[in-house]
């Protein structure tokens, strides 16, 4: 992302790599934990589901910490994913709301924008995420 783009563009950006990959919600959590967690690795917690006799550990929760909120999906197996954004005051959850996945997509970019505007090093980190 170069200094020329503006916030809506970058937002626009954000918002339309992450929509890429959702038309396959199972495709769509995994990629998205693999996103975030490759680019952002100290805001962005994966848990996965684990299995003794279990080759594969689908992703079952992310949470991403940006400014004040937290962003978390949750999947859980034979179910749609749910997304949430939670309200944190220093350090603690004042709020939780179930919101629609495009709401949520929508406010993640824009959260994900304005910290690329913050800081050159979360920027060159959201570029690879665009990759």
């Amino acid at each position: 992302m170069s200094d020329e783009l503006s916030e809506p563009m970058q937002v626009e950006l954000f918002a339309a790599s992450l929509r890429a990959t959702s038309v396959d919600l199972n495709a769509f959590v995994e990629a998205l934990a693999a996103k975030l967690s490759g680019s952002l690795p100290s805001q962005t917690q994966v848990i996965r589901h684990s299995s003794l006799f279990s080759r594969e550990h689908p992703v079952k929760e992310i949470f991403v910490a940006l400014g004040d909120y937290q962003y978390r999906i949750t999947r859980e197996r034979q179910r749609p994913p749910q997304t949430f954004r939670a309200k944190i005051v220093r350090g603690i959850v004042l709020k939780t709301d179930l919101i629609p996945m495009d709401e949520w997509i929508e406010e993640l970019a824009l959260s994900l924008a304005y910290e690329a505007a913050r800081s050159s090093q979360t920027r060159a980190a959201l570029e690879r995420f665009l990759l």
